[in-house]
């Protein structure tokens, strides 16, 4: 899976990444590298399925896709 990622200079210092097509998905990082590696972690988190909230009807199918 591809996604774009903005990756912006803080008037502080250090970077601010996210990712405009998973909503509150953001990470920093002291160095352009260090706030890359941190938003990637904060996709594979986003997107980790998590089970134990589903709440599915009774007849409802649950579908794996692969993406």
């Amino acid at each position: 899976m591809k996604l774009f990622v903005v990756l912006e200079a803080s008037e502080e210092g250090g970077y601010t990444a996210y990712v405009p097509s998973l909503p509150g998905c953001l990470s920093e990082g002291e160095t352009r590298e260090e706030a890359l590696a941190n938003v990637q972690e904060a996709i594979q988190l986003y997107l980790e399925p998590i089970e134990d909230d589903l709440a599915i009807a009774p007849t409802a199918e649950l579908i794996e896709l692969a993406v």
